[in-house]
């Protein structure tokens, strides 16, 4: 397990805060209030971890925080060890706007504790006006119940709220000087795929570079890439990766000749465009430093189509395999690459990647399925979660081989895992389970393969999608739901009327019979853009968190409002949860904007 881009993981500081009246006072808290900080450290660390598979580590101020030269100490300490995200703590009233973290770029949070011998909450209140006074949106912790003076357990109410907090500042903390990696540029006239290096910089921290696809072709020919490598992961695609059948037309199928060749080219474009994104020591060592030390690139995008997939083989396989869990050289944490350059569907990805710390399925949202249509063509009723109606997700590339749904949790529950969970066995499955068949020549004329499976069984799932509003800026949408299994005569029917050669999951969200949850329906009406981006597991609340923190309003979401959790100068724009974040979001502006 290592982080494999350029920096530091981010740490998340801790700040006890104690009233700072000697002779008595602070003298019978710091105790209580340093036992606190330390059992909040002693949390995070055993529930977190980065998507690379290290523990989230905790640096407690080393004193408590009682005045400004405190204050001023901790935030010295916490600049030198690399803090990302900030959590007070305190079970006394404290000195508001004198013990405050004023860095306006630190995502923070208060943990007022619930207590009677004490005013905890009475400072957690007092706090959060000065932060929201002084333009530094700031969450508010509270226990629902009150807990004996002394008490260092941890509610699990409150425990939710902390570990939401902190996951999402770590997710803010870690794209912060980052890049994206956009390989060629605009993808047949689609929005998403025209970069707006404004919105990555002013929201996201995340530069943008540009490399012409043409790079790929220049390192084929150079020798740009580890050799050795190479042939070991071409053998082990030849003896995981089994072709499917080619369903093209006979006079546009490939001779042998031409499919050995693209076997060979998808395997060096998987070893290129992962250099391209993080840089290969072994490249550096054939004396190619330039190309060798990557662009730390956090996530990337292939514009594939047109002018490659043209005359060369498209990226679908190098697109399935990085985003995967998996590769020749064994388990490790997934990349996020999206296809046809979508870089907003990358950003969704990207989410949902370090919220959840598993692999991403990008798709499209292809086709909204009623129960009466699917009658009609397969004469078969639906039933269970998809007696509603069901949403067919399918594209060509970018969709990771972990979607499978051939991992499995204690109870035998088909999952998706973060990677260090992940088995040999379950690798084998989800490579047994996916086929590779001539890409559709008559989509892609170079040829390549693209990944064949249909995801098979039932996951909680969590569909986003972050789109660009004239006017406005980025908004960001939500569906939670559930991956389901059509039998499969049902299955193979709908399927071939779209790509018998692309993978497929079929979604269904959690529907409330209001709005864009009216019905299965709606969702797929108000759905902003072609693409979507699917995180296993119910994460709507960690995104609706982690976007307040960037200042993205969510504009649609089906997530319990007592699950939503934002800065507490939020209420301050209007009673009404979802008006007040665009108006909360519109006043501050993106993160790392100018006011």
């Amino acid at each position: 397990m290592a982080n494999r881009l350029i920096g530091d993981l981010p740490k998340v500081g801790i700040r006890p805060i104690i009233d700072g009246r000697e002779r008595g006072v602070r003298e019978s808290l710091e105790q209580q209030v340093m036992d606190l900080a330390k059992a909040a450290a002693a949390f995070i660390s055993s529930e977190l971890k980065f998507p690379s598979g290290e523990t989230v580590e905790c640096v407690i101020a080393d004193t408590c925080i009682g005045g400004v030269a405190e204050a001023a100490l901790c935030a010295e300490k916490f600049r030198k060890e690399g803090v990302g995200v900030s959590l007070s703590v305190s079970p006394c009233w404290c000195y508001g706007t004198e013990v405050m973290d004023t860095d306006p770029l630190i995502p923070k949070a208060v943990w007022g504790f619930n207590g009677t011998e004490r005013p905890g909450a009475v400072y957690l209140a007092a706090a959060l006006a000065g932060y929201t006074q002084k333009g530094l949106p700031t969450f508010g912790i509270y226990g629902r119940d009150v807990q004996d003076a002394g008490d260092t357990t941890i509610p699990a109410d409150v425990k939710e709220k902390i570990l939401r907090f902190v996951k999402s500042g770590l997710a803010v903390a870690q794209m912060k000087g980052k890049s994206y990696l956009s390989i060629g540029y605009s993808s047949m006239g689609i929005a998403g795929s025209m970069v707006d290096s404004g919105f990555f910089q002013k929201y996201l921290g995340i530069r943008t570079v540009f490399v012409e696809s043409v790079e790929i072709l220049r390192r084929i020919e150079e020798g740009i890439y580890d050799e050795e490598e190479f042939q070991k992961a071409l053998a082990w695609t030849k003896a995981n990766c089994k072709e499917g059948k080619d369903i093209n037309k006979p006079q546009n199928q490939a001779d042998a000749a031409r499919k050995e060749y693209e076997w060979e080219m998808v395997v060096k474009m998987t070893l290129i465009c992962r250099d391209m994104m993080i840089g290969n020591k072994k490249v550096i060592e054939k004396g190619f430093h330039e190309e060798g030390v990557g662009r730390n690139a956090i996530l990337g995008g292939f514009q594939g189509q047109r002018q490659w997939t043209d005359y060369q083989p498209n990226g679908d396989f190098t697109e399935a395999i990085l985003n995967s869990s998996f590769d020749w050289n064994g388990i490790r944490q997934a990349f996020v690459l999206a296809t046809e350059n979508d870089s907003l569907n990358g950003v969704s990805m990207l989410f949902g990647h370090l919220l959840s710390n598993t692999s991403q399925i990008f798709s499209d949202v292809r086709t909204y399925w009623s129960p009466e249509a699917v009658k009609r063509v397969c004469g078969k009723e639906l039933t269970g979660l998809a007696e509603g109606g069901i949403i067919h997700l399918i594209n060509s590339g970018s969709t990771t081989l972990d979607a499978t749904a051939q991992q499995r949790d204690a109870e035998g529950n088909p999952v998706m895992k973060p990677f260090w969970e992940i088995s040999e066995e379950e690798v084998q499955k989800c490579l047994e389970n996916t086929s590779w068949p001539q890409a559709d020549r008559e989509y892609f004329r170079g040829g390549g393969y693209s990944s064949l499976f249909k995801t098979a069984g039932q996951m909680p799932v969590t569909m986003s999608r972050l789109n660009l509003v004239d006017g406005l800026g980025p908004v960001l949408q939500i569906a939670e739901g559930w991956t389901v299994e059509l039998p499969d005569d049902v299955h193979e029917i709908l399927d071939e009327r779209t790509n018998p050669t692309w993978p497929t999951t079929w979604f269904v969200p959690r529907v409330n019979g209001e709005g864009a949850f009216k019905d299965v329906y709606s969702v797929m009406a108000n759905w902003g853009a072609n693409h979507g981006a699917i995180s296993y597991g119910h994460i709507g609340a960690d995104l609706i968190t982690l976007a307040s923190m960037l200042r993205i309003p969510v504009n649609m979401h089906n997530v319990d409002g007592d699950k939503v959790f934002r800065p507490s100068a939020w209420a301050s724009f209007g009673e009404a949860k979802e008006g007040s974040d665009f108006r909360a979001c519109e006043s501050y502006g993106p993160l790392y904007g100018k006011k």
